[in-house]
């Protein structure tokens, strides 16, 4: 026994038969492409603004025992020194890559900056 089907017969097709599988890369361009400046910018940006975070964090900690006691007066001026020094050279590699302080200052949203300035 056989069973003939008429086209009006036939089951309604998914919607997803007609879309494009996600799989398919024939479509995609097969490269990405990209400024090259500014994903060096981006990149230079991202790690100075981790090493920055950690700048101030070094000079707070270093306030901090300062304030405490126990440092001498030449561990004192040392610390200073460094910093200063560290600081001098935030601000050549800024100019450098053509950053300013805001540009490594990420905004938290409802956190507020990421880098308090003083």
């Amino acid at each position: 026994m056989s069973i003939e089907r008429r086209p009006d017969d036939r089951r309604p097709e998914h919607p997803r038969d007609h879309a494009r599988d996600p799989r398919d890369h024939r479509d995609r361009p097969r490269r990405l492409e990209v400024d090259e400046e500014s994903v060096r910018k981006s990149l230079a940006g991202l790690v100075l603004t981790i090493v920055e975070l950690l700048r101030q964090l070094m000079e707070r900690q270093a306030l901090r025992r300062v304030d405490q006691g126990g440092v001498s007066d030449e561990q004192i001026e040392k610390l200073g020194l460094t910093l200063m020094a560290l600081e001098k050279n935030m601000e050549e590699l800024r100019e450098h890559f053509g950053l300013t302080e805001d540009d490594l200052n990420l905004d938290l949203g409802p956190l507020g900056p990421l880098l308090p300035r003083d």
